[in-house]
């Protein structure tokens, strides 16, 4: 030992002072003390890790020991949980395999670390998203122990941390990645604190000029904040002590990346953003039974001193949210004229509120039971898309997704049973979530009996009744009025079961048809049939044929006769066409991209080799990254688009970071919105600052006026970002606008 370089010895201290935390840790809990097995998979892992760095030039072993102690800390689980955190990158960084692990920790601790360790790459080949198919498996080994994802979420979290000491195309991708998919699984799992760090985290790295913005803004108001606090507590605190109650008032301020979005969403400035502070208020209930007369209590006895806001009451107490939730929500006016939100919450609630699904173990002799039920719905759920194939890696992605927001509407059945659907859900997704039968035969429904079409959006509290008919089938346009991913996953496998079926029909046609014609069955046949009827492929052609949308005949026979007595022409073009094709490829040698790099965009490179995306039109100056599509081009996203987000999550391994290098010599469309008090000349003034002041381009202006306010849309010419804030900045000092903001079209 003493013949060892002090670096040596430094990185084994560390490593040991780092276990030894956990271990402390971990004999904190209530769980019961089983360290030997703990002790036993973090001398498993450091020895299989042993030399190994990460990026950060830190021992490869202390990310799971970090991991291992999110697990134990922030989520609260036991020493299963522990045990495979650490030994959760064993089997794919090392030659040990799951059946080792099994050998040597027992089949349960095995099955989490298989659930953990990606597929490698190769099965899918390039086409198929590596990143969606390793989210399946996980999917699939967490419907059988949800610790598999809780897990996975504090793996993500200690990469997020340490997201620093990534190339940055890595960053976007993971960045995105964790928007997407990992915040909304932490909330769905009731894991609010971790969830509101991942989103924090990841605005952070994608848009770090804005982040270091709201950051100072939000330290600048901070004195004045407490003092609003102080204030608004100081008469609730004094009604509480008269209650006898334990309690305790934390301000809770909200989060930048909540902010952000408030303010792209709304199209309003950070000054603009008024419920920045909220109010919680945990209290120890009397008794276990109280705990929930304890909450109205308390809103009853708080908004005697404030009056609260008639439409703002959210009671999750007697209903909790799917994912456990439960709290008391009111807001009230505060005596400075503004709403703050007050949120109730027993200790027990606000233990479920930042562990979520973890805490409810704790709780279980209590009686955590309806609650477990509303996982095991969900997980179900998720079974029932995973059992039904979906060829597109994006749609897998967006099915799940539309599971994962656990913003709850309540419904009832003609019976009186209370069922929980998932906020904007349609008629058609209640028939689904009764039955595949019900929803596949359903005709329309009654709500609150007035007969509604099957598109019709539920309201909390509607009382709803199906009607079905056993000759009504599905019908493809249903696909747009499902909005849960369980009705749409069984929609799609129903209509593409039929289209098989259809299929083969048609080839049966298809093929009498050429017979009793004597045309022979050939791929050039098909294909002019295709283009005759203007079907996408040849399975399209099919099914058409097989549902009798296309019937053969006159016209078919013609196109077919009269091409195949003229083959000579069709050679002929065809020369001409390959040599003009091979001609124009020669030019474009497509140059190598290196995705560590940081790519260029210049006015040139824009003009010849780059593409900008049409869904977000990006401009110098905005967030962007570059994607390599499929025909190796580039195309230029802002790094907050919804398209970008979705290839971030599915195609992270094409993404690419990139930074603007321009000189204004280019001009990009853009459209900024204005709203204000409608005045004489005040069109006139809008155009002298944009055209004589600022020499911009106007293309096209709209501008509607209703009961004296005004709403506009300006698209003009500009070169980047700055032109924009220019313009903005200018438009604001004309007297009556009250808004200005740039929008997309």
């Amino acid at each position: 030992m003493d013949n060892l370089p002090p670096k040596e010895i430094s990185d084994e201290e560390m490593i040991n002072q780092a276990f030894h935390e956990l271990l402390n840790d971990y004999l904190n809990t209530k769980h019961r003390k089983k360290v030997e097995i703990i002790t036993k998979a973090f001398n498993f892992a450091n020895q299989a890790h042993k030399g190994i760095k990460r990026r950060s030039g830190e021992p490869y072993i202390m990310h799971p020991i970090a991991v291992a102690s999110i697990v134990c800390n922030e989520i609260g689980l036991g020493s299963t949980s522990i045990c495979a955190a650490l030994l959760h990158d064993v089997v794919e960084d090392t030659d040990y395999t799951v059946e080792d692990i099994e050998n040597i920790f027992g089949p349960k601790i095995a099955q989490i670390v298989d659930g953990l360790t990606k597929i490698s790459g190769g099965i899918f080949g390039d086409r198929a998203s590596a990143q969606a198919e390793n989210f399946k498996k996980l999917l699939l080994t967490m419907s059988n122990d949800i610790r598999v994802i809780l897990i996975k979420i504090a793996d993500r979290l200690h990469n997020m941390r340490t997201l620093g000491s990534m190339l940055p195309n890595k960053q976007y991708k993971i960045a995105g990645e964790t928007l997407y998919i990992y915040a909304p699984l932490a909330n769905r799992l009731g894991l609010y604190k971790i969830k509101t760090e991942l989103e924090n985290l990841s605005f952070k790295y994608e848009h770090p000029e804005e982040y270091a913005e709201i950051e100072e803004k939000l330290n600048a108001t901070a004195a004045e904040r407490d003092k609003v606090f102080n204030d608004f507590t100081a008469p609730i605190r004094t009604q509480l002590d008269k209650m006898g109650l334990k309690y305790r008032i934390l301000a809770r301020v909200k989060s930048i990346y909540s902010i952000w979005n408030k303010m792209q969403t709304k199209h309003v400035p950070f000054e603009e953003i008024f419920d920045l502070l909220a109010a919680r208020i945990i209290f120890e209930p009397r008794n276990i039974e109280e705990e929930l007369n304890d909450c109205f209590d308390i809103y009853v006895s708080i908004s005697k001193i404030y009056k609260p806001h008639p439409d703002r009451l959210r009671d999750w107490v007697s209903h909790p949210k799917a994912n456990g939730y439960q709290a008391l929500h009111v807001t009230l006016m505060g005596n400075n004229g503004q709403w703050i939100e007050v949120q109730i919450r027993s200790e027990r609630m606000n233990d479920v509120a930042e562990q979520g699904f973890a805490a409810h173990w704790k709780y279980k002799e209590g009686g955590g039971s309806e609650d477990e039920g509303e996982l095991e719905k969900w997980l179900k759920t998720i079974k029932e898309i995973l059992d039904d194939p979906q060829p597109d890696a994006i749609d897998f992605l967006d099915t799940i997704k539309l599971n994962l927001f656990a913003s709850e509407i309540f419904v009832f059945t003609p019976k009186g049973e209370l069922k929980t659907m998932p906020q904007n859900s349609t008629a058609l997704d209640f028939a689904f979530s009764l039955h595949t039968d019900i929803g596949s035969h359903c005709i329309g429904a009654k709500v609150n009996h007035k007969l509604v079409p099957l598109s019709h959006k539920l309201q909390s509290g509607d009382q709803v009744e199906i009607l079905t008919s056993k000759s009504q089938r599905v019908q493809p346009q249903w696909e747009v009025f499902a909005t849960t991913a369980r009705a749409r996953a069984k929609i799609a496998s129903i209509l593409r079961k039929e289209r098989k079926a259809n299929q083969k029909i048609g080839e049966e046609i298809l093929n009498e048809f050429l017979k009793k014609e004597e045309i022979r069955p050939e791929e050039a046949v098909i294909e002019k049939l295709r283009k005759l009827h203007n079907a996408k492929n040849e399975e399209e052609l099919l099914a058409a044929i097989g549902s009798k949308a296309i019937v053969l005949g006159e016209a078919d026979k013609n196109e077919l006769k009269e091409k195949q007595t003229s083959n000579w022409k069709k050679y002929l073009t065809f020369s001409f066409g390959n040599s003009k094709e091979k001609q124009e490829e020669k030019p474009q040698e497509k140059e190598k991209i290196n995705p560590k790099q940081v790519l260029k965009l210049t006015e040139e490179s824009l003009q010849k080799k780059y593409i900008m995306a049409e869904c977000c039109h990006p401009i110098p100056g905005d967030d962007v990254l570059g994607y390599v599509d499929e025909n190796d081009r580039i195309i230029i996203h802002k790094r907050q688009c919804p398209v970008a987000a979705k290839l971030k999550s599915s195609y992270g391994n094409r993404i690419l970071a990139t930074e603007w290098d321009t000189h204004k010599e280019l001009s990009f469309l853009v459209y900024i919105y204005i709203k204000g008090i409608d005045s004489m000349g005040l069109l006139n003034e809008v155009t002298q600052v944009i055209s004589r002041q600022l020499n911009v381009n106007i293309r096209k202006l709209t501008i509607e006026t209703v009961d004296g306010i005004f709403e506009g849309k300006i698209q003009l010419w500009v070169h980047d970002v700055d032109d924009v804030k220019t313009i903005r900045n200018n438009l604001k000092k004309i007297q009556n606008i009250k808004q200005v903001s740039r929008v997309e079209e």
